[in-house]
C-alpha cells in the first residue's frame, strides 16, 4: 500500500508525524479524504475528529479545533489550533467542559459570550467523539 506522511502541529506542539495510507479531515463543507498522491492543495479545517491510518482496518482518531490543511503530494502537514490524539484526551474533563458550556449557553445574554460558549461545547463534544464517548 502507497503512504504518505502525516505531519500535525499547533502552535504549542508536534502532534503526529508518521506515515499513513489515508486521512479523513473535517473540512469546511464538508469531510475530506487524503490518500498517497492526492493533489496539492490547501484547505480550511471545521472543529471535529480526524481519523488517520490503513485504507481498511481500524483507524485512530484526533480531536481538531479548526486550522488548515497543506497537501503536496507526498507530505500532509495539518496546521491545527488545537489537536489530542485519542490517547491524550481526559474523560472526564472532557464531559465537565462540556457541561460547563452547555450551562453558559443556557445563562448567556450576550452574543459574544454564547459564541464563545458553542465553540467550547464543539471542542468538548469533539474530544468526547475522538474517544468513542
Amino acid at each position: 500500500m502507497s503512504t504518505f506522511r502525516l505531519e500535525v502541529v499547533t502552535p504549542e506542539r508536534t502532534v503526529l508525524d508518521q506515515d499513513v495510507e489515508s486521512v479523513l479531515l473535517p473540512a469546511k463543507g464538508g469531510q475530506l479524504g487524503i490518500w498517497a498522491n492526492h493533489a496539492p492543495m490547501i484547505a480550511a479545517l471545521e472543529i471535529g475528529v480526524a481519523q488517520y491510518g490503513p485504507k481498511s482496518g481500524r483507524k485512530e482518531n484526533l480531536a481538531v479545533g479548526g486550522g488548515f490543511i497543506e497537501m503536496d503530494g507526498t507530505t500532509l502537514r495539518v496546521f491545527a489550533n488545537t489537536a489530542e490524539t485519542a490517547e491524550e484526551i481526559d474523560v472526564m474533563r472532557a464531559q465537565e467542559a462540556k457541561d460547563r458550556a452547555e450551562q453558559r449557553l443556557q445563562d448567556m445574554q450576550s452574543e459574544w459570550g454564547h459564541y464563545r460558549a458553542e465553540i467550547a461545547l464543539q471542542k468538548a463534544l469533539t474530544r468526547l467523539r475522538a474517544v468513542g464517548e
